[in-house]
């Protein structure tokens, strides 16, 4: 078999290689992205022989430079927004208890039969003589158009050589539609305990890699079954199950919030690639749990579970080790994400927009792709009219923010002023006359301009400090 390689950068590189007899091979994503037609920027290439020499060539060649990892024999060299990875062929032995493998020079069969799934062993010659030859050792052309994945070796072995595989696994599924193999799926439920060994940040990396793809609840649902979320995401893992509870001869339960929550997320990747609008999705009734209740007139309640989810998210984000300038923002819509509903379902005062329009700020459209996306309604009617009602909301709220200066704000009268008329130092009470001047504008007092703000502000300056006093 033989594929069409149009990459300038890797035919020049199989150019440098004849020049240099040495053997190369493009392994892995590349060539299992090319059969099935999708793009691959990323170039994961094996080299028979010293992959980190090659490596410097290629970079002098190309006006870039190397970054070594000589103790497992590769290299990276970054070329444009490419990253191209050199792998010398290579054995690898893990000792019982050590995540740190004994790595050897090996064959380039060696090399392969040490990778994940079969669909990644197949690897493709650059050198001129056999360019675009693809050698398949494993049979990873029958289970890419089987649509499976499978270990080359046996499972226990490939999953325990790197525990990671198993959340790749997962990764894949969602990725690519495929099903995992029955006996490499039985090994990972058997070895979940295994991904204990992983650094949070591999962990955390396969986690947003199943967010980003199209279908993010094939992944998860494997991530359940398998019992790896408990592990690497209890929050989300006890969204499971559902809560029965008999009154009067009437059934009262409440519909499984971990399924809902898998609707959410695959309906918002179908509006947006924004990964932490499909955050929010799977963060905006992590709170659920903690919040059932069970009244005998309303049948089960949530009550509060926005405002207790947004708080969680600071320490959601520092246990999976995410990168903390996305934390306010997911903080946020987890917290607004019932606010919309509330103005559809009849909670329509000026105020109620204006402080809608202000919350939200700049994040306002976003908030609405996860309410359309929080409508899981499987009754169409519904769903139109849910749709439709969210549509004349938005406008509104819209309409609010544009005409109210609303995008981003806050007290028109700043700290500084207000603490130079009132003669006092950073304080308290600076923060109490700041929210009382903004809850005048969030209630249509005064607009939300500075002389308006700062006259209304005069006024009653006295008030408030003696209010605050007391």
């Amino acid at each position: 078999m033989k594929i069409e390689i149009e990459d300038k950068v890797l035919k020049q590189i199989g150019q440098i290689a004849d020049s240099h007899s040495c053997e190369i091979y493009v392994v892995g994503g590349y060539v299992r992205d090319k059969i099935l037609g999708k793009s691959k920027t990323d170039y994961d290439i094996t080299v028979v022989g010293d992959a980190i020499e090659f490596a410097k060539i290629v970079a002098e060649e190309l006006n870039s430079h190397v970054i070594e990892y000589a103790r497992f024999r590769t290299a990276l060299v970054p070329y444009q927004k490419i990253q191209i990875e050199f792998v010398g062929t290579r054995t690898e032995k893990y000792t019982e208890g050590s995540r740190k493998p004994e790595v050897k020079a090996g064959t380039l069969e060696d090399d392969i039969r040490r990778r994940d799934f079969t669909i990644n062993t197949m690897a493709a010659s650059l050198n001129k003589d056999t360019f675009g030859e693809v050698l398949d050792l494993f049979n990873g052309m029958t289970d890419l158009e089987s649509k499976i994945l499978v270990t080359p070796l046996d499972p226990i072995i490939t999953y325990k050589d790197d525990p990671l595989r198993m959340m790749r696994a997962a990764r894949f599924a969602s990725q690519l539609g495929f099903e995992i193999e029955s006996e490499s799926l039985n090994a990972i439920k058997q070895l979940h305990q295994e991904i204990k060994k992983i650094s949070q940040e591999r962990i955390t990396d396969e986690i947003l890699k199943i967010l980003r793809t199209n279908k993010p609840s094939i992944g998860l649902n494997i991530l359940m079954d398998t019992g790896l979320l408990e592990i690497i995401f209890p929050e989300v893992y006890n969204l499971r199950g559902i809560d029965k509870i008999e009154k009067n001869g009437r059934v009262y339960a409440h519909k499984d919030v971990f399924y809902h929550t898998l609707e959410v997320v695959d309906n918002i990747c179908e509006m947006t690639d924004n990964l932490w609008l499909r955050f929010v999705a799977l963060m905006h009734d992590i709170a659920k749990p903690a919040t059932k209740r069970f009244h005998p007139t309303t049948g089960w309640t949530f009550h509060g579970h926005e405002e207790i989810g947004a708080k969680w998210q600071k320490r959601i984000f520092q246990n999976l080790k995410l990168p903390m300038d996305h934390h306010s923002y997911v903080e946020k819509l987890v917290r607004l994400h019932q606010r919309p509903m509330a103005l559809v379902d009849g909670e329509t005062t000026d105020s109620a927009y204006r402080r809608l329009a202000a919350f939200a700020g700049d994040d306002l459209e976003d908030l609405f792709i996860h309410c359309k996306a929080d409508i899981t309604t499987k009754n169409s009617k519904k769903m139109e009219q849910y749709l439709e009602n969210y549509e004349v909301v938005f406008a509104r709220i819209k309409e609010v923010q544009e005409n109210d200066h609303l995008r981003a704000f806050q007290s028109p009268v700043r700290g500084e002023e207000i603490m130079e008329i009132c003669n006092i130092s950073p304080s308290r009470l600076v923060g109490y006359i700041k929210n009382e001047i903004e809850e005048a504008i969030l209630e249509g007092i005064i607009p939300n301009e500075y002389e308006y703000a700062k006259t209304y502000f005069i006024e009653n300056k006295d008030k408030w400090m003696k209010e605050f006093s007391t």
